[in-house]
């Protein structure tokens, strides 16, 4: 159950960065913000948890607070979602 849960949340962080990155190159992304891009490949494929630093700075590269991100994420998220259950 837990498994599945990470994987929503995989898929919230890659649907979230692919919406707010646009048409700017995964390259020209990390290049200015310190952000391998393989690592981003990683993050829209939905094979790598990113850190929360890489969380960080993906928030600053779409020019929003880490908070204002996670606004972001949680529009990609089930209505409800929640890591643990009741």
């Amino acid at each position: 159950m837990q498994q599945e849960k990470k994987d929503i949340i995989l898929k919230s962080i890659a649907s979230t960065v692919k919406r707010l990155r646009g048409t700017k190159s995964q390259y020209l992304l990390g290049g200015e913000y310190g952000i391998a891009p393989s690592i981003l490949s990683d993050i829209e494929r939905e094979v790598k948890d990113p850190q929360l630093t890489t969380l960080f700075k993906l928030a600053g590269a779409f020019n929003l607070s880490i908070s204002q991100f996670m606004q972001e994420l949680e529009k990609d998220l089930p209505d409800g979602f929640t890591m643990y259950d009741d």
